[in-house]
């Protein structure tokens, strides 16, 4: 398991089982470093409308392995704990309310 800390200094848990889930994906491969890198320094964050709870990390980045797209680290916050749901590269960002920009 690989703990990261996010743009709020909060701990982020990527557990094994998650980070296969990831690479189900095949442009994520080799794409851990960006991961923690959205989680520390993202562009938005944007709580999901289906649950806020649910954070979506979004980082743009102008070369990745399908173009220029946005890296989408979506993670559960619970009081006390917060771990890494799913990553993805998507053209737009989520939709739902602003919980954090620079």
């Amino acid at each position: 398991m690989k703990i990261t800390t996010d743009c709020q200094g909060r701990a982020i848990r990527l557990t094994e089982e998650r980070w296969r889930h990831i690479l189900g994906h095949a442009e994520m491969l080799g794409q851990q470093e960006r991961i923690e890198q959205t989680l520390a320094c993202p562009d938005i964050v944007i709580a999901t409308i289906k649950d806020e709870s649910v954070h979506a990390y979004h980082r743009l980045y102008e070369n990745t392995p399908v173009t220029r797209k946005y890296l989408v680290v979506v993670a559960k916050m619970l009081e006390g704990d917060a771990f890494v749901l799913t990553a993805f590269f998507s053209g737009r960002m989520k939709k739902g309310r602003t919980v954090w920009q620079p």
